[in-house]
This record gives C-alpha cells, sequence and structure tokens, in this order.
C-alpha cells in the first residue's frame, strides 16, 4: 500500500495546542461579557435540511452552500440525460438538490430561527441567547477567509424595542475594549436603503442594489456603477444613487441629508432615519465611546435583514469586517412563526484571533498550558516528587513531571521548549528535609519551598 502524503482540505486548520490555548482566551472573554448582558448558551446541529438553508441567504449565498449527498444510492431516480445537461450547465443546482438534502450550516442565525420555531412553546420572550460555533462555506480561501470558520454569535429574538441595537453597540464595545482591539462600527439601516431604492425609482430591484452597494469598498465606485447597470438600472438612477453614497460629515449630518433626499416620498426610509436616530440618541445619552460611523452604503448582502445593520472594522489592522449583524423582522415567519423580530451580531473569531496575534495582543500566560515540570530523578525521589505533584495539582496548579529519569539537560530542554516557567527539583536532601528547590527558568533565580507550600508558591 502506498504512503499518503497527509493534507487537509483548502480553506480548514489544524490549530496547534498554543492556537487552542489562544482561541480559548477568545471565546472566554466574549462568552463572559455575552453573559453579562443575560444570554444563554445554545448549541444546534453542524448539517441543517437543504431546505432549512436555501433561499435565506441570497443567490450569492445559496451557491457557497456545502451540501451533503444522501446517504445510499444517491443517484437513484436520476436519469443519464439530466446528469448530462447538469455537468455541460454552469450551475447544475437542481440536479444538486435533487441529490442532497441536507447542507453543512452556512451562519448561526438560520439554525436560531429554526430553533426558535421549532421550540417556541418551550421558550420565554424575548428570548436572548449565544452561540460559538463552526460554520462552513464554499468560498474560495484567502487571507481572512475560510471555508471552515468559527462565529460566535449573540441575538434576541421576540422584541422589537430598539434598546436591544443599544445594548449588541454596547457588547462590541466591551468585547473589544476587553481584547485591547481599537475598532470603528459602520451602521445602516435597510428601510433607509429602500427608501433611496423608492427615490430613485428601483424599489423593485432593492435587493440588486443593495448587493451591488455592499460591494463598494472592495470594488470601487464605477465597478459598483458597472454592476448596477448590469442588474438593470438605468443611468438617470445610477445618478442619483452616487451623491447618496458620498455623503460627508458627521452621523447627524448625514441623516439631515438623506432625510432631505428621501423627502416624504418614502415612508418606509423615513421610518429607518428614525430608528437609527433613536440609537444614535441612547448611544450618546449612555456614553458609549466607541467610535460609530453611519454609512450609507453599507448593506450586508444577506436577504433576511431588514432594520438596523452593523459592521466592525479594526482599526490599526488591515482586515475585513470582524463582525457584523443587524434586526430581521421575517425570518422566523418563514419556517410558521410571524410577527417576531430579531436582533443579532455576529463576532468572526478566525479574523479576531488573526488581529490579536497580527497586533501581539494575546496575553504571554494564554501560551503557559503547564505552570511547572517536576525533574525526574528515579527511585524514591521519582516516588516523592509524583505525590508532591498530586499536591500540587490539587491545589489549582497545571504540572507534569517527566517520565523517565534521564540526563538534566534533556528534562532542561523539554521545559524551555514546552514554555514552561517553573522546574521543581525533588531529590535526595529534599526529602529529607520535605522542601522543593523550584527553579524560574527566566531568570535562573532558585526558591527553598516547604512541600505544603509548591502549589502556593507556583500560582504567584
Amino acid at each position: 500500500m502506498a504512503t499518503q502524503r497527509p493534507s487537509i482540505p483548502k480553506g480548514t486548520r489544524d490549530f496547534s495546542p498554543v492556537e487552542m490555548a489562544r482561541r480559548n482566551y477568545l471565546f472566554d472573554t466574549v462568552k463572559s461579557v455575552f453573559r453579562r448582558y443575560g444570554f444563554a448558551p445554545l448549541e444546534t446541529p453542524s448539517m441543517e435540511n437543504l431546505s432549512t438553508l436555501l433561499g435565506k441567504y441570497g443567490e450569492e449565498g445559496d451557491k457557497l452552500l456545502f451540501k451533503v449527498l444522501n446517504s445510499g444510492n444517491f443517484l437513484k431516480g436520476v436519469e443519464s440525460e439530466e446528469m448530462m445537461a447538469a455537468a455541460e450547465s454552469d450551475n447544475p443546482v437542481v440536479l444538486g438538490n435533487r441529490i442532497c438534502d441536507k447542507g453543512l450550516r452556512y451562519d448561526l442565525t438560520v439554525p436560531f430561527a429554526r430553533y426558535v420555531v421549532q421550540h417556541q412553546n418551550e421558550l420565554v420572550f424575548p428570548f436572548k441567547r449565544y452561540q460559538i460555533q463552526p460554520v462552513w462555506r464554499a468560498d474560495r480561501p484567502q487571507k481572512g477567509r475560510y471555508r471552515e470558520f468559527c462565529q460566535c454569535d449573540v441575538d434576541v429574538v421576540g422584541s422589537e424595542s430598539l434598546l436591544h441595537e443599544v445594548e449588541l453597540i454596547q457588547i462590541v464595545e466591551e468585547v473589544f475594549s476587553a481584547l485591547g482591539i481599537r475598532v470603528v462600527l459602520k451602521l445602516n439601516n435597510r428601510k433607509i436603503l429602500y427608501g433611496i431604492s423608492e427615490t430613485i425609482g428601483h424599489a423593485d430591484k432593492m435587493m440588486e442594489i443593495t448587493m451591488a452597494i455592499d460591494k463598494l469598498d472592495k470594488i470601487g465606485l464605477e465597478a459598483v456603477n458597472g454592476e448596477l447597470a448590469e442588474r438593470g438600472l438605468d443611468r438617470e438612477a445610477i445618478d442619483k444613487l452616487r451623491p447618496i453614497l458620498e455623503l460627508a460629515g458627521d452621523n447627524r449630518e448625514k441623516l439631515a441629508a438623506i432625510r432631505e433626499i428621501i423627502g416624504s416620498g418614502s415612508e418606509t426610509g423615513e421610518l429607518g432615519i428614525r430608528e437609527v436616530t433613536t440609537i444614535l440618541d441612547y448611544l450618546d445619552a449612555v456614553g458609549v465611546g466607541l467610535p460609530v460611523e453611519l454609512d450609507l452604503s453599507l448593506a450586508r448582502g444577506l436577504n433576511y435583514y431588514t432594520g438596523a445593520i452593523f459592521e466592525v472594522k479594526a482599526q490599526d489592522f488591515p482586515m475585513g469586517s470582524i463582525c457584523g449583524g443587524g434586526r430581521y423582522d421575517n425570518l422566523t415567519g418563514i419556517f410558521g412563526l410571524p410577527d417576531t423580530s430579531g436582533v443579532g451580531i455576529s463576532f468572526g473569531a478566525d479574523r479576531i484571533y488573526d488581529v490579536l496575534l497580527g497586533l501581539d495582543l494575546f496575553p504571554a500566560e494564554t501560551e503557559q498550558s503547564v505552570r511547572a515540570l517536576f525533574v525526574n530523578f528515579g527511585g524514591r525521589e521519582e516516588l516523592g516528587a509524583f505525590k508532591l505533584l498530586g499536591d500540587v495539582r490539587r491545589a489549582g496548579v497545571a504540572a507534569e513531571i517527566y517520565p523517565e529519569a534521564v540526563k538534566m539537560k534533556k528534562q532542561f530542554d523539554y521545559a524551555q521548549r514546552r514554555g514552561i516557567p517553573y522546574m521543581v527539583f525533588v531529590g535526595e536532601s529534599e526529602l529529607a528535609e520535605r522542601t522543593a528547590t523550584v527553579k524560574e527558568l527566566a531568570t535562573g533565580e532558585q526558591h527553598t519551598v516547604a512541600f505544603d507550600t509548591v502549589g502556593d508558591f507556583l500560582k504567584r
């Protein structure tokens, strides 16, 4: 049998013990903030029925779904002509949907909406949950973009109160303050975008408009205008849209300008302006220090957003959006529970990890999984060290003993390579005096410590 070269799929990653320690630091920081705001943990399956996922993310999102082949003979009932037609098609979705009835989740929000509807009689509304799990997208892997990545979502469903939007922005401020990352939060409202679409005479093309202008940061205004033309907008409408996307000034000035542009011609647009104004008023009243910028080009391409939308970017590191979300009024209605509004925000753990690493913001202690290495002298000394090791572990200190009585240099090299800060020596004289010699590897300093206080000493 030929030797197989080990590999993993593109866009996925292994995480070493050091990387996992850093990721756990990130997850623990995020969860601690979520819990302070009254959110409870939830998990849903990695796979969902394909019918649950399809049609919730727009045409482009549906193409990025990982589909799972049906069990057994998944081609049963498929005619050869259908297979040939699918092979020659640029978009063989119909055949894919016939041979697959499950898919890996694309995000955590749609499964959350499905869960709420399925368990509505067991829940207390407003229902607040956080969820930290991996999601999958059949995207082209590149820097900061993976096919398998982890999201940290926080959502509340069953309330239309804008206080929830304000609290989500406070959560963003607290999470990134705790992590030491300076960020800016961009804010918009899908109702305003609908009002803009009405104003330029293309309310029927709101989704096409939002999908195009959502790419403004990536491809620039001229390319966006070209895409709008391809999507059926005439030159007059594109010319009317341009000054809206180029609005300057502070948040209040932008709101005044867009209110003047929309005028009384769009009741929905005016409602969106009032909602953004209310959110900004509350943020000022409670003293949120996070930079919040009204960005009328922010669209967030997912179909289910209906109100406020958010996006967060790091100020000191080149990276795309590291956090985003918004209000969705109709998502649970798709599953049979209408008139149940929700709002949430998702922290992109993998991108945040890259920012923390790039800015060297991980605390040094996250890389120290073991606090002390007990040296192995063999014989009676090995047994004495092993017994003391048990006492130290019971005191809450992570520690281990070198498994063989080998040369001291090998044990020392092991501790250094593992990043273990202390070595504990229990030799013949230490056993007699019931003391241990504790060496700090960073300084070379040695301490004589009584057996019953070694645990406390190592906690310093």
